[in-house]
């Protein structure tokens, strides 16, 4: 599988961005797609995650009833929506595929079941 995403830039605090990640090749083993950050200094955080066959999702609080992610209908790319958009938001947000993994929140934020990567698109809120 392969993962490519888009979407970055600057926006103003309170704004709104959408990142696309693209999936190409094996796309019919993916069961999870996810979106990761990292800001400059921190380790690499899960934002939000989707089930690949059921759709269902989850998000970390920090982003909860802000940010949202869904995937197209041919199922062959993530977005992440995301909305009221503060300095705390700045990264370079990552998009991950998994394949063979439940969909199981302690296993799903950590990077360790993802196969594959996409480059990282990066973010910047000007307060």
């Amino acid at each position: 599988v392969q993962l490519q995403a888009s979407g970055g830039g600057l926006v103003q605090a309170g704004g709104s961005l959408s990142l696309s990640c693209a999936a190409s090749g094996r796309t019919d083993n993916i069961r999870i797609m996810s979106w990761f950050r990292q800001a400059p200094g921190k380790e690499r955080a899960f934002v939000a995650a989707i089930g690949w066959t059921g759709g269902t999702t989850n998000y970390a609080d920090s982003v909860k009833g802000r940010f949202t992610i869904s995937e197209d209908n041919a199922r062959t790319a993530v977005i992440l929506q995301m909305n009221s958009l503060n300095p705390d938001d700045a990264a370079v947000y990552y998009c991950a595929a998994a394949t063979g993994v439940a969909f199981v929140r302690q296993l799903y934020t950590r990077e360790t079941p993802y196969c594959c990567w996409g480059q990282g698109t990066q973010v910047t809120v000007s307060s």
